[in-house]
């Protein structure tokens, strides 16, 4: 095998050292260093060698993407476990390559390990270690850490904190020494997850600075980190959070650490770029254009209605909507949330005739008909809790504290999963249902598999998943959606199995704005679930005009969640010409490069999206908040082809917020014709936007001359 591997891809270079059999060692991740000989790939590990004072061993230590004391290494190690507290650190030594997979051996230990480092045409570093116990007893795993390297210029942190209708929230640290580490134990991807880790230069942003970032691609527990140590060594590194005896391997059984995924560039917007081009290459990922969704929560909550949700139907038409999903309440006895998890069966107090009177009169109007579910959750109030108390989850036989009025069912007992399998099945082929809003209520404590109460978060993880792999596989023409009290599972694990996220239980437009830009940090926009709500926020009770709650929801998935039976005739008529324009601009929306101005003033904020040949764009300048200056200067307008000459113009109806373009006074003078400039132009000098109220928007539209 050759000592130096050099991948490259999408202006990304990513140089393994393979030499001296032991684990690769990443000796440059980022910008791509061009074609290179032989002879200049070992001059680059050679000018790049660290001089060995002063470390733990004699001589260099070396840092593989699997980190191992036997190297000299002490910080996080790749692999914590032991045999019968024996084997707890390890020596792999490299016996073959094939593609992106490194065969590796650990004889003394009594493992071998498949690693495989890989580089996506999008330019993503993607990284996977399988784990196998080749010894004559059982071998604990406690941790496998995948790690990649960031240079020394990496001195500030970007990760995300968050909570119930307020996820993935930035925050910035220093990237002093030591180590930074940020766990989840929920269950599920979590509100409040890393997320992304990003490590950049000084003050990086939007569209400056080199920014290297990692995603743990997993739904349950994970663990995220950036640690340097005095010795000139900076790693970001993640793997799933394993609690304690939780993968106990026998002879000959293996364990497959998630995906870990690493993307570098220059700003986080090119960062964010090789997510949404990676994901847009799946063979798996949506090509039809994303249907307007009306869902039924936030007009109708429990009160399920026949003559009520036709008529909701009835206007979900008439505006433009093009899928209809009947959320929460149509099974069991559930009128509530504290009773009826569980019970898949269409309720008969509810529906004595079934779905198929609405069904029936929803694809009749030419919409698509979808539903809410809840499969891996169940009501202690309910048949299915009464009926197989042992199908719920616990640390042997005390109960966990309920959550929502609601337990955890173990889909890792074989019984369990086929039960709910075997309804969901039913539902599908009983209704013509194409979508399923796919959700996840609470937290997995003490989540244990009974009657052992051995940990079960990773056995449910992994059971959740080959449920939902088995319901595509029967009803491959069905979309879901992950759920989660909102955005709380959302990865991209997940994400190879669902078409979209719900990004938040609160569509509260302001608060949207933050989520949705930071969810975009992953996600390309057609995989974000955005909804219009009424005019007053049921989540924060905050009110804002239509435009700026239609113009939010416009990069995304667009959805209507509003009893629109009681909307206004000017307001349907406002929703419709926002659908219409949704309609006419997804096709740009879902496909473009998604751009983040880097305005100084916190009360401005530009974004938008780019045809990938800079053909066409779309920008939403917005206000936050009021601004101390007055007005507030030109914006920038990001990601246009420096080169091309762009025809910029207000785009109806996102031209007059509140009705009115110009409410402080003079009109300004490109705004009723447009102006015609340069990308490069109008990425530097900018354009004058009118001075908006707060919690305000206007769109821009530039094309291409």
């Amino acid at each position: 095998m050759a000592d130096v591997t050099h991948l490259r891809a999408a202006g990304v270079s990513l140089v393994l050292d393979l030499s001296g059999g032991t684990l690769p060692r990443v000796r440059h991740w980022g910008a791509d260093l061009g074609e290179l000989s032989p002879a200049e790939l070992d001059a680059l590990l050679s000018a790049g060698a660290p001089q060995p004072i002063g470390f733990s061993v004699d001589g260099p230590v070396d840092v593989a993407v699997l980190p191992e004391q036997s190297a000299g290494w002490l910080g996080t190690p790749g692999v914590v476990g032991n045999r019968a507290g024996k084997d707890f650190s390890t020596a792999f030594r490299v016996v073959s390559v094939d593609g992106p997979v490194f065969r590796a051996v650990d004889e003394a230990a009594g493992l071998a390990l498949d690693l495989v480092v890989e580089l996506t045409p999008a330019g993503l570093v993607r990284q996977r270690a399988t784990l196998t116990n080749t010894g004559s007893g059982p071998f604990a795993v406690d941790a496998v850490n995948l790690t990649l390297p960031v240079p020394a210029e990496a001195v500030e942190l970007l990760d995300f904190t968050g909570r119930w209708a307020r996820e993935r929230s930035p925050q910035r640290t220093a990237f002093t020494h030591g180590l930074r580490v940020r766990e989840n134990r929920t269950g599920r991807t979590g509100y409040d997850s890393a997320y992304l880790l990003a490590a950049g230069t000084e003050g990086f942003g939007n569209r400056s600075g080199e920014v290297w970032a990692v995603h743990t691609a997993w739904s349950g527990n994970h663990r995220t980190f950036a640690e340097r140590t005095y010795h000139a060594v900076s790693l970001l590194g993640s793997g799933e959070l394993l609690l304690s005896g939780e993968v106990v391997l026998a002879p000959g059984e293996s364990y497959t650490s998630p995906w870990q995924y690493g993307s570098w560039g220059v700003g986080l917007d090119e960062v964010s770029a090789r997510f949404h081009r990676h994901l847009r290459a799946r063979p798996h990922h949506p090509t039809t254009p994303r249907p307007v969704v009306v869902n039924t929560w936030e007009a109708v909550y429990f009160d399920h209605d026949l003559t009520r949700l036709k008529a909701l139907a009835d206007a979900a038409a008439a505006v433009g909507a093009e899928r209809f999903v009947l959320d929460d309440g149509w099974f069991g006895s559930r009128r509530d949330d504290r009773r009826g998890l569980g019970d898949w069966y269409v309720s008969a107090e509810v529906w004595p005739d079934g779905l198929g009177p609405l069904t029936d009169h929803v694809t009749g109007l030419g919409l698509e008909f979808g539903i809410w579910v809840e499969p891996e959750m169940v009501n202690p109030d309910s048949d299915l809790a009464r009926a197989h108390p042992d199908w719920i989850m616990a640390a042997g036989d005390r109960l966990p504290r309920t959550a929502r009025h609601q337990q955890v069912l173990d889909l890792a007992r074989p019984e369990a999963f086929a039960h709910v399998l075997e309804r969901l099945d039913d539902l599908l082929t009983t209704y013509p249902v194409s979508y399923l809003k796919w959700d996840h209520n609470r937290d997995l404590v003490e989540a244990g598999h009974r009657p052992t109460g051995r940990a079960g978060v990773h056995g449910q993880t992994l059971a959740v998943y080959r449920l939902l792999d088995e319901l595509r596989r029967r009803h491959p023409g069905v979309e879901i959606e992950s759920c989660s009290s909102g955005g709380a599972r959302v990865d991209l694990e997940v994400l190879e199995r669902t078409d979209r996220v719900w990004v938040s239980d609160c569509i509260d437009a302001l608060e949207r704005q933050s989520v949705q830009r930071w969810t975009n940090a992953l996600i390309p926009l057609e995989l974000m679930g955005t909804h219009v709500g009424s005019g007053t926020s049921h989540t924060t009770h905050r009110r804002h005009p239509l435009d700026f709650r239609a113009g939010t929801a416009l990069f995304g998935h667009f959805g209507i969640e509003w009893d629109l039976v009681q909307a206004s005739p000017e307001e349907l008529e406002r929703l419709r010409a926002w659908v219409a324009l949704y309609k006419e601009l997804r096709p740009l929306l879902h496909s473009g490069v998604s751009v983040h101005g880097d305005h100084p003033d916190p009360a401005v904020d530009v974004h938008g999206v780019v045809a990938e040949d800079g053909s066409d764009a779309v920008f939403a300048i917005v206000a936050p908040t009021t601004s101390a200056s007055y007005p507030t200067g030109a914006v920038r307008l990001p990601g246009l082809d420096p080169d091309r000459r762009y025809h910029v113009r207000p785009l109806p109806p996102g031209d007059h917020p509140d009705g009115n373009a110009h409410n402080w006074g003079v009109p300004l003078p490109w705004w009723s014709r447009g102006v015609t400039l340069p990308g490069r132009v109008l990425g530097t000098a900018g354009v004058q936007a009118p001075v908006l109220y707060p919690e305000r928007l206007v769109l821009l539209r530039a094309t291409a001359g």
